[in-house]
């Protein structure tokens, strides 16, 4: 059986992050392409990264005017404008490797372009030296560095961090290896290492000398072994690192054998001489020691973190220790400080999970795990420092997972649960009142500027002050945090389940994930379709082949609202077409005064909307704004009626008609408030034909910045018209044109459009003839059907180049700013600076008929690219396209994500309008396959990702969750923390805390909650005991005599009972009924439930998994599987068997069972009834730790689906036939794929291929400890076998980023790693025993395949013919397997 593997959602968060120069866009000569009333400023970029998930950002400083500012700042009163800082979006990129550190490094050729390049490590232990292109506007490839043939990693127990770090002055690059190793990449920073070098001719075209291993016992000193953490020191004038390392390793039950086993080396790096002298060492530091953080120069030294205390480290070895808690002196015997003051006596604070960053010489910034910030004070005494000093926390930021300065004002702080946030740090100097003592700490309130949606979040903050005695005033210094921007993250998936959610009054699927932790915890919802409410039906509007909404006035009226006053409907039905002027007529409704006889092609506001420019079929008429007629221009060639015009675009104050014949037509206003065609011979001969034709207003001033003049005229755009307009032209032959207006000069030409090119720029050449062919032509499948630039964004608006291929195939094009050429060429006198960069591709499956009429007219569908700017919900504007037809879309993009295509829901959309013609400018007035409506975007949704998302913060976690679909509510589990104590046989406590400054331990409580999806509260819940947690949760049908039917839903939840470290577990089973109760009408209006406890089962053991089928409830305790019937308020046992170790997962089809264990991988399991016994159907022999298992089925095939704790995938089949199953005792193992991370949760829905298939396929849904979903589909052998042949094309014959490999990212065969402790990798050799060859072809990688459909024409045609078939074959196989995700 195959399947494709795809990836919905990439992974979420950041785990890595650098600021540097990356772009030509931080040097300050460049130009951004930004409107020139605005000023923006790029500061530095930023790159995050996340499992496989590469991300480039922009930090902007911007200039914002007046009557953008919020009236509610005081500070901002009087002040014309003010400075801020924003992040945009650049690049995103999914990598065929997990990423395990980037850094920002200089080299050679960094000193005549100054920017920066990207150093990324990978966990197959790779390094990836890469470069901005502005040729391809993206980052590519310098150069790959593989260590993974190392002898190092060779060793089947090899375990070890994977840590990157740079040398300051990026003279070198480390990558930590197994057994206490480092992978040593030097780089040429002057011309004398170049000089250095023997081959001086080969080390001037690579900017680094060979690389090498260094054994750090060997090399530096024998007792280095087990290294935690390593840094480079700055201020040296070789690069010098610090190494902090475990001599003896141990833990807190092995204190009294082993106590202070760490120690840190500090040695200098002699690249040259192959020397490692050491400076200095410190032993005897805690066993708790887990980070370094490298002082500046200033400073020097280097600070250790540890979970209960902070240690300073001077380069002349000696130690300054601040001490968080009472158990500092209690697991060490470091010297502490003696003299403590009451508040340092009583402070307990612990470290784990910290961050921190030196904001200043002398100022550490310390982030706690739950996001509270603590300033530490350096304090001098002389040249020494005498003391640490922590203060109260200045604010409370997100979860930290890393932390980057940014510049000397900013610092950047990743989250891998939550949002990740910019924050501005600046001291002002303030002054005291008369009446406030010197010397007296000053405190004051919100000093960190938080967002009113953030402050859930963050929460409020605080200040901590420096008092300064001056002789003349008396000020004091405070410091002030404010949040400037955020990234936006959801984090890890624990759980998910699929809800019911109205949009309006239409259901649809709604995906509820439990995401987040601890105070960022929460729910995120995932709809598959733009999520939108129909607000009412407009039958009597019509408008089956065109809805135009405009805002017309009239001339008595001066006013300047932009509110549309009348909207333009066309039917081709009754024939020969009707169309309608139609007014809002009430609060809600419509009026229709005037009736046009005819189909009306296209419609827009004119003469500075004082009229409607109104084209049809066969003519051009001027109408008032009440309908009625100006002036009619007949579209004829002399006496004779020239062909039907097909298309038009209009825009203020031009229009432009294309006709059947391929013809066109321009027509310009006068000031006569009358219309006139316009001369084109400029263009060339008035008898060339055109494809298609749009006008292109550009609002950005990108277009203007990149006008170049290249002769002596002087003519220039037209500057009177704001903004700028442009006119795009298709050719037969597939050029593209740009010419201005209204002089109609060309500034820009390229004939690479029609093959979607990934990077198009200017050929410099003349007008290309297209004169009419003799036969007539006739349309070919890449003719390029539509063509549009418009702009996408938020706040920056950016313009985009759409395409539609007649074939079907959707490309988007992002319009940059174009490289300066070396040579200005003389061809035209004019030109555009431009280039294009295609950012998203799809490829649709189009049905196209050969009848002709007026029935095949009316069944026509039109295909076309609609505009629109709209206020979300929130208030927000936003720009993006509409794609009308058979496949309705949504193209947006946000000011920090790409481009997404974001299916409307509808299976037509014959016509799309926004409008603003009932006072609300998020309106559109859209007719689909119900008819005319009035539609609008559902609040709160979120398009930062790549499905519609809506966040429900709600303060805690969640482990897991279920849905109730016969209530229609939702059961979740929260996870809590409590402390945690022992007791004796009498109850007495067996240990308590004896000093202030110690705290009981604690252990995670569960509480479960009874949620309305409606308004997301708490209607009921269980509270278990402080030591009780939940491990399974599900929704199951039992028998029951309450009922008619006798079956009814009940809530299952199993539990584990933890009773400390030298006792075993145990558990309970708990069974829920939620019942309607009497709601209270002050608190809700609807109905109310409860939950209901009836049955509550002690056991041994955890109960970890459950299930139901056939009415009865199957859990597990322990090594046994249970089989019980529910009977009045009793569980009654009826079969039961003997499994593995612990299990994970348990799945129901029919009366089959499938047995996921933690040791003894899966079971394949029957259930009889007659009499009641549980058969073991097969099993798998290896030994897997399976996390998640399922039924993979399609037609008449089924399989069986699980995953591990690594990841990977693995397809299993039972066949009692086969030879090597042993009469079907074992499964047969068929294909093993890397899925990057561990998936907690599975889910297992319905998938059609078409909409003739009566019986569905299952498709498996996974929910990742990343954050990302991910699905795999089943398929048949041929569509397999043909992708199969691709993915080899794709893997071996397009640049992948990095150079990485595909086939080998997805091998199980090859290395694979682990995540521990969120930011630690461990090295796993992963190979099967039990087959002598890889096993990953029967799973497709759906992230390699992707690029086919971005891959230009040509080579797609080339890789296919390779393979012996075409490319539409492919790509119907493509989309008939990707589909809508659910």
């Amino acid at each position: 059986m195959h399947a494709l593997y795809q990836e919905i959602l990439p992974a979420s968060g950041v785990q890595f992050v650098t600021a540097l120069k990356l772009t030509p866009s931080t040097q300050s000569d460049s130009r951004t392409g930004i409107s020139a009333s605005s000023s923006r400023r790029t500061l530095c970029n930023l790159v995050v990264a996340r499992c496989n998930v590469l991300r480039i950002f922009e930090v902007c400083e911007e200039m914002v005017p007046a009557e953008n500012l919020d009236k509610g700042d005081e500070m901002d009163q009087g002040v014309e404008s003010k400075s801020i800082t924003r992040i945009y979006f650049v690049r995103e990129h999914s990598l065929h490797g997990i990423v395990t550190g980037i850094q920002a490094i200089q080299v050679l050729a960094s000193l005549e372009d100054h920017l920066d390049r990207l150093i990324i490590s990978f966990k197959d232990a790779k390094i990836a030296l890469m470069e901005w292109s502005e040729a391809v506007h993206d980052l590519v490839t310098v150069s790959i560095h593989t260590y993974e043939r190392a002898p190092q990693l060779m060793s089947l127990d090899a375990s070890y961090q994977s840590m990157l770090r740079v040398d300051p002055d990026s003279r070198c690059a480390v990558l930590s290896l197994p057994k206490d190793a480092l992978a040593i990449l030097p780089f040429y920073q002057s011309q004398v290492d170049l000089d250095m070098e023997q081959d001086q001719v080969q080390a001037r075209d690579i900017p680094y000398s060979p690389s090498f291993i260094l054994d750090l016992p060997v090399s530096v000193e024998e007792s280095v072994q087990h290294v935690i953490d390593f840094v480079f020191l700055p201020g040296y004038n070789h690069p010098t690192m610090a190494v902090l390392f475990q001599t003896q390793q141990t833990w807190t039950g092995r204190l009294k054998e082993y106590k202070d086993t760490v120690k840190l080396v500090v040695f200098t790096l002699d690249v040259v001489g192959q020397h490692y002298p050491v400076i200095s060492s410190v032993s005897g530091l805690p066993h708790d020691c887990f980070s370094l953080v490298a002082c500046p120069t200033a400073l020097g030294g280097v600070v250790i973190l540890a979970t209960n205390s902070i240690i300073y480290v001077e380069r002349s070895s000696r130690r300054v220790v601040l001490p968080l808690n009472g158990w500092a002196s209690r697991i060490s015997e470091m010297p502490l400080p003696s003299l403590l003051t009451q508040e340092e006596q009583t402070r307990d604070m612990a470290l784990e999970g910290s961050r921190a960053l030196f904001v200043d010489d002398k100022t550490l910034y310390l982030f706690l795990k739950d996001g509270n910030l603590y300033p530490i004070e350096f304090l001098s005494d002389g040249k020494l420092i005498s003391k640490l000093a922590i203060s109260v926390p200045l604010a409370q930021t997100t979860v930290p997972q890393i932390t980057c300065k940014v510049d000397s004002d900013h610092f950047f702080v990743g989250s891998l649960v939550g949002p990740s946030v910019l924050l501005n740090v600046s001291r002002v100097e303030e002054e005291l009142e008369d009446d406030i003592e010197m010397g007296a700490p000053q405190k004051e309130e919100a000093a960190m500027e938080i967002y009113e949606d953030d402050e859930d979040i963050y929460g409020p903050s605080r200040t901590v002050d420096h008092i300064e005695t001056k002789a003349v005033k008396k000020t004091k210094t405070v410091t002030r945090l404010s949040l400037v921007d955020t990234i936006d993250a959801y984090g890890p998936i624990s759980d998910m389940a699929f809800s019911v959610a109205w949009n309006g009054d239409r259901p649809v699927p709604e995906l509820v994930a439990a995401t987040g932790s601890g105070t960022l915890g929460g729910f995120t919802l995932f709809q598959r379709d733009l999520p939108i409410r129909t607000k009412r039906k407009l039958h009597a509007l019509g408008g089956a082949r065109g809805i135009w909404s405009l805002p017309i006035r009239s001339k008595s009226n001066a006013s300047s609202s932009e509110y549309d006053t009348l909207v333009i409907s066309t039917d081709a039905n009754p024939s020969p077409g009707l169309s309608r002027i139609s007014y809002r007529a009430g609060i809600s409704d419509i009026s229709v005064s005037a009736r046009i006889s005819g189909i009306t092609i296209g419609a827009g506001a004119f003469f500075a909307r004082t009229a409607i420019l109104h084209v049809t079929t066969n003519s051009i008429r001027v109408l008032e704004p009440d309908g009625a007629e100006r002036q009619i221009i007949k579209d004829m060639d002399a006496n004779m009626p020239r062909p039907k015009i097909r298309a038009c675009s209009i825009l203020d104050p031009y229009a432009i008609v294309i006709r059947e014949d391929d013809s066109i037509g321009m027509f310009i206003e006068t000031d006569k408030g009358r219309i006139r065609r316009k001369d084109m011979s400029s263009m060339g001969d008035k008898s060339s034909r055109y494809l298609t034709a749009s006008f292109f207003a550009d609002t950005t001033g990108l277009f203007d910045n990149c006008f170049v003049n290249n002769g002596d005229s002087a003519e220039k755009v037209d500057k009177t018209a704001t903004p700028s307009r442009w006119l795009i032209l298709v050719r037969p032959q597939g050029v593209v044109e740009i010419w201005t207006l209204p002089k109609l000069t060309l500034v820009f030409s390229t004939p690479l459009l029609a093959n979607l090119e990934s990077v198009l720029t200017d050929t410099h050449v003349a007008p290309t003839a297209s004169p009419p062919q003799n036969p007539a032509r006739q349309p070919e499948e890449l003719d390029i059907e539509q063509i549009m630039i418009a702009p996408l964004g938020e706040v920056a608006l950016k313009p985009h180049l759409f395409v539609f291929l007649r074939s079907g195939h959707l490309a988007v094009y992002e319009v940059v700013e174009g490289a300066v050429p070396e040579e200005r060429p003389t061809v035209r006198a004019q030109s555009l600076n431009l280039k294009f960069v295609k950012v998203s591709a799809r490829a649709f499956e189009i049905q196209r008929t050969s009848e002709t009429g007026i029935i095949a007219e009316q069944k026509r569908i039109l295909r076309q690219f609609l505009p629109f700017t709209t206020l979300r919900p929130s208030g927000e504007p936003i720009s993006g396209v509409f794609f009308t037809g058979d496949r309705p879309s949504w193209i947006l993009a946000t000011d920090k994500s790409a481009v997404k295509i974001i299916p409307s829901g509808h299976s037509v959309v014959h016509a799309f309008s926004p409008t603003s013609l009932w006072d609300s400018r998020g309106d559109f007035l859209l007719y689909s396959e119900e008819g005319p409506c009035l539609v609008e975007w559902m609040a709160d949704y979120s398009f930062e990702y790549h499905l519609p998302s809506r966040t429900i913060p709600r303060g805690r976690s969640y482990s897991n969750v279920v849905f109730d679909s016969s209530t229609y509510l939702i059961v979740a589990a929260s996870s809590l923390y409590s402390a945690f104590t022992s007791f004796d046989e009498d109850m007495n406590r067996i240990w308590e805390p004896d000093a202030p400054n110690v705290s009981d331990p604690v252990c995670e409580t569960s509480c479960l909650e009874l949620i309305s999806p409606d308004y997301w509260i708490t209607m009921d819940g269980f509270e278990f005991a402080t030591n009780e947690f939940i491990t399974a949760l599900e929704c199951v049908t039992l028998e029951t005599s309450s009922t008619e039917s006798g079956k009814k839903d009940f809530i299952a939840v199993g539990t584990t009972i933890n009773r400390g470290e030298d006792l075993a577990v145990k558990g309970c089973t708990y069974i829920f009924e939620i019942v309607e109760v009497v709601a209270d009408p002050a608190l809700a209006p609807k109905r109310w439930h409860k939950l209901r406890l009836r049955f509550k089962d002690d056991t041994k053991g955890p109960v970890t998994a459950l299930c139901g089928f056939n009415g009865y409830l199957v859990s597990s305790m322990g090594q046994k599987i249970f089989v019980r019937a529910f009977d009045d308020d009793r569980l009654v046992g009826v079969a039961f068997l003997d499994v593995g170790v612990y299990v994970t997962s348990l799945r129901t089809l029919k009366n089959f069972l499938l047995i996921g264990d933690a040791v003894k991988s899966i079971t394949f399991v029957a259930f009889q009834e007659d009499p009641y016994k549980l058969v073991i159907l097969g099993k798998d022999l290896a030994r897997v730790c399976v996390t998640t298992g399922d039924f993979f089925f399609a037609e008449y095939e089924m399989s069986l689906l699980t995953s591990d704790e690594d990841g990977i995938i693995r397809i299993y089949e039972y066949s009692p036939n086969d030879p090597g199953s042993r009469d079907g005792r074992y499964l047969l193992l068929r294909s093993e794929f890397h899925g990057q991370s561990e998936y907690r949760t599975s889910s297992l829905v319905a998938h059609r291929a078409n909409e003739e298939a009566d019986i569905p396929q299952s498709r498996i849904i996974y929910g990742s400890t990343d954050g990302s979903l991910r699905s795999l589909t089943p398929s048949d052998e041929s569509s397999a076998k043909r992708l199969q042949l691709l993915q080899g094309q794709l893997t071996r014959n397009i640049q992948h980023v990095a150079g990485l490999n595909p086939r080998a990212f997805r091998c199980v065969s090859s290395l694979s790693w682990i995540t521990v402790c969120g930011d630690v990798w461990i090295l796993r050799i992963v190979r099967n025993e039990f087959v002598s060859k890889p096993l990953s072809k029967g799973i497709l990688d759906g992230n390699l395949l992707v690029h086919y459909e971005n891959l230009p024409i040509s080579r797609q045609n080339e890789m296919t013919r390779q393979i012996g078939t075409e490319r539409g074959q492919i790509l119907r196989d493509w989309t008939t397997l990707t589909g809508p995700c659910w």
